[in-house]
């Protein structure tokens, strides 16, 4: 046996730990995302405390993942899409571990008195949590199979999530005017949605980050600042 062959096969199984590893991280995202809304609607103590197990364990994973990126990047070398991929892994797991925040931060807010302001945009925070939901694991599907395509479908959904949070601002807005003695729980309401707002924007990342992998293309502040640009990358 060569030592090419005994490397390269090593490179191939290091790659299959770090898609395991990235899964595992992402599904107890999804999880801790999906336990959040519930002790949010609930007031359950006990499930906000499982939230906050799971993010443990997120944090646990993004130094995991971090290292052995870090341990291929200087021993394997990469080139073209490997590296591609080995960068996208970095991005995805600081975006993956600021969800697991933001997870937690809605969890807490099972433990606050929301009054009557939560009433009013029930409707439109059980949609954006719903849709926050399914883009992220939308994004991490993508991510798992290289899928460029659907990571565009995510991109092109997060302005949906954007326009429930605007429509909520504006009814917390009216609702304090109102209500001046809920100023406090309007805020916690608001804070919430914000909290989905940016767990949307997250997996809008991590779809960047797909397509990057997958065509070299940084998307990045594309509806803002003009077409994408091709990464030139060896191999």
């Amino acid at each position: 046996m060569t030592h090419s062959s005994h490397t390269s096969r090593d490179f191939e199984a290091e790659l299959r730990e770090l898609r395991a590893h990235s899964l595992a991280m992402g599904a107890r995202c999804e999880r801790a995302l999906q336990l959040s809304l519930k002790a949010f609607w609930d007031g359950s103590a006990q499930t906000a405390a499982e939230v906050e197990e799971l993010d443990r364990h997120i944090d646990r994973d993004e130094m995991d993942i971090d290292a052995l990126v870090l341990r291929v990047l200087a021993l394997r070398q990469p080139v073209a899409y490997d590296l591609r991929f080995l960068a996208g892994a970095l991005r995805l797991v600081t975006d993956l571990e600021r969800i697991g925040d933001e997870a937690v931060n809605i969890a807490e807010r099972a433990k606050e008195n929301l009054g009557t302001a939560r009433e009013g945009v029930k409707s439109e925070l059980r949609s954006m949590g719903e849709q926050a939901q399914e883009l992220l694991r939308d994004a991490l599907d993508a991510f798992v199979q290289g899928e460029g395509t659907r990571a565009e479908q995510v991109l092109a959904r997060d302005d949906a999530v954007d326009e429930l949070y605007g429509r909520i601002l504006r009814a917390m807005t009216e609702f304090m005017t109102n209500q001046p003695n809920q100023v406090a729980e309007a805020i916690r309401v608001i804070h919430v949605a914000k909290y989905l707002e940016r767990i949307a924007d997250h997996a809008t990342n991590i779809a960047e980050e797909v397509i990057f992998m997958v065509r070299g293309e940084d998307v990045r502040h594309f509806r803002t600042h003009g077409p994408p640009k091709m990464i030139e990358l060896e191999g």
